[in-house]
């Protein structure tokens, strides 16, 4: 790498970087880059611009069984699995500080290739070095049990690895939910097959070069760019893949369940859709602060985020004011060049998200909501959907329930925090809530009847790597980050030794 592509500071200096990338496109199995077997590719397309990345290998089922083969003679070999737990440490240690040393190239992918601002890349970047360290630097700290027995009997609970674990990530934040779902897998001694989505395959094919470099033995770590309905489905019906790990929508979510039933019952952990509210009492502190938190909780990533703020709930004696500050604050949102580091928004992912997008817009306008700004597409080329905020949305109306995916934000009124609660409540998601307000009291009592995985307390989106990650109700089942997401990956083993006295 260069100096300059060390440190790109300008929107040129990026293009300079992205000039010089050279892009891997041939899947990774059994440490080794391979085309597809029967050579199929797919285009993957910069939504900025609209022109083409690269082709990429579309892997299917004959791939699939290749990898999973790879991983399960690599996990029955044991030497990953059977490994020591501090030597998985340093290995993994090795693989973050080579994505953190590669953290502008990495994130540069994902730019180009789903849309996003380079300066939001960079910021999944952190959080993905995050994730490995947390859970390489935890793997040799969880310790297993005994239990407590009369003097003739041992009762040892032991944690061992599931064995093979497939990892199915989406586009939206490609390198940092590859992460979340690697790096606890790896660290509890896995095998894992990554399928990257293939709206956004390249950074997972340039992690696949670094996870080579940092010494993780052949067969551990795979990736197979294609589409979920072909080689997804392959590893979801495997009967020698032990453990589907999942975050993308809740359709796709339920289809994997069934998967799992028609196979062999292989553990299934999904972090699905959201609809999240984001509720505003009247007494909250410095409302104009709250309403730029409102409205980046909706427009950043351009609202491709599973715990988008888009449901937001304002006490009816503040709502019009609050309002005209959150249409203020998303003046300063406006979508923008990826590349340039200035940008708060970058494009839509692709032309079916962005049809989809303004398809929900137009049925809000349809049903009756008040659009209050944006709202139509920009001109030009490239894939761009401004701000956009409805009021008077009410439950009955598909922005109001149904998950859009862009920045798009659905204004409800409330006069009681009984009401607040029950709107709040009244969504088929739970993956997140937020809540605004001054008295503790109302906080706690909110906060423990609110149905949701997650909740933010005069913030949105807060945490870091101790704090798990996931829903409830349709948002799935399963949690990413903290020792608990370690715990997922691993069986317990129950040993009950009898003693002669």
């Amino acid at each position: 790498m260069t100096e300059l592509s060390k440190f790109p500071r300008s929107r040129a200096e990026w293009q300079t970087l992205a000039d010089s990338l050279v892009i891997e496109t041939r899947a990774y199995i059994d440490d080794a880059f391979v085309d597809a077997d029967d050579g199929a590719t797919l285009s993957t397309t910069n939504p900025a611009t609209g022109e083409v990345l690269a082709e990429v290998a579309s892997c299917d089922v004959a791939d699939a069984e290749a990898a999973v083969s790879a991983a399960r003679l690599a996990f029955d070999g044991g030497a990953w699995s059977r490994l020591a737990p501090g030597r998985r440490k340093k290995v993994l240690l090795r693989l973050a500080d080579l994505m953190e040393a590669n953290r502008h190239e990495l994130a540069l992918l994902d730019t180009l290739d789903m849309g996003k601002p380079v300066g939001s890349s960079l910021g999944d970047m952190s959080g993905a070095v995050a994730c490995l360290r947390h859970h390489a630097e935890s793997i040799d700290k969880l310790y297993g049990e005994v239990a407590p027995t009369s003097d003739d009997a041992l009762g040892l609970v032991l944690r061992e690895p599931l064995g093979v674990v497939a990892s199915i990530v989406p586009w939206n934040f490609p390198l940092m939910m590859t992460a979340w779902k690697i790096a606890p897998a790896l660290a509890a001694g896995n095998s894992v097959i990554l399928k990257p989505s293939e709206k956004s395959p390249l950074s997972a094919l340039r992690l696949a070069q670094l996870a080579h470099e940092a010494g993780l033995p052949r067969g551990v770590f795979q990736v197979l760019p294609g589409f979920g309905h072909r080689v997804g489905k392959a590893l979801a019906l495997s009967m020698d893949v032990d453990c589907l790990a999942f975050t993308g929508s809740t359709g796709v979510g339920k289809q994997l369940m069934q998967y799992a039933g028609q196979s062999n019952l292989k553990k299934v952990f999904l972090e699905c859709g959201g609809k999240s509210p984001n509720i505003v009492f009247a007494d909250s502190e410095d409302l104009d602060q709250v309403a730029e938190h409102a409205a980046a909780a909706i427009f950043h990533n351009q609202g491709e985020v599973c715990i988008a703020g888009s449901r937001l709930l304002v006490e009816n004696s503040i709502r019009e004011a609050f309002v005209e500050k959150v249409l203020a604050a998303a003046e300063t949102m406006q979508p923008g060049d990826p590349l340039d580091p200035a940008s708060f928004m970058g494009a839509i992912v692709d032309q079916a998200q962005y049809e989809r997008v303004l398809d929900y817009i137009r049925r809000g306008v349809e049903e009756g909501a008040t659009l209050r700004t944006g709202g139509q597409a920009l001109d030009g080329p490239g894939l761009f959907i401004p701000p956009t905020v409805f009021d008077g949305v009410t439950p009955a109306m598909a922005i109001g329930r149904e998950e859009v995916f862009g920045p798009v934000l659905a204004v409800f009124g409330f006069d009681s925090e009984e009401e607040a609660i029950a709107m709040a409540n009244d969504s088929d998601f739970g993956l997140a809530a937020g809540l605004w307000s001054q008295d503790i009291d109302r906080i706690m009592r909110v906060t423990r009847r609110l149905r949701s995985g997650q909740v933010f307390v005069n913030n949105w989106a807060g945490g870091d790597q101790t704090m798990p990650f996931g829903g409830v109700k349709q948002s799935g089942n399963g949690r990413d980050k903290s020792h608990h997401s370690l715990e997922e990956y691993s069986d317990l083993k129950s040993v009950w030794m009898t003693l002669a006295l």
